[in-house]
């Protein structure tokens, strides 16, 4: 999603030129491409603080993984992965508003 996002950013492909479809109702990535490479960044600082609260956040938002999922994938429990999606989102949703 992220290369996606930085390829629909280009010069090359529009740029900030925003691209339509017929159908407006499928929001897709390359509409929503800054948002996208923000939210990138702000995981990258995640992770490089906390780790496991990136890895919960990449298996819940980008993996599409339910919490047990989750918890198996990263051998935590589903308690720790509920915490730790709270915490994360907390953490992103401030990083995207500065």
């Amino acid at each position: 999603m992220v290369d996606l996002a930085r390829e629909r950013s280009t010069a090359k492909r529009g740029g900030a030129a925003r691209q339509v479809t017929l159908d407006e109702e499928n929001t897709t990535v390359e509409d929503q491409a800054e948002i996208v490479l923000q939210l990138n960044e702000a995981l990258d600082r995640l992770a490089a603080w906390e780790p496991r609260l990136a890895q919960v956040v990449e298996c819940r938002f980008f993996g599409g993984f339910s919490e047990s999922e989750t918890a198996d994938a990263l051998g935590i429990t589903v308690r720790t992965v509920q915490r730790d999606w709270v915490k994360a989102r907390v953490l992103l949703r401030r990083a995207l508003d500065s």
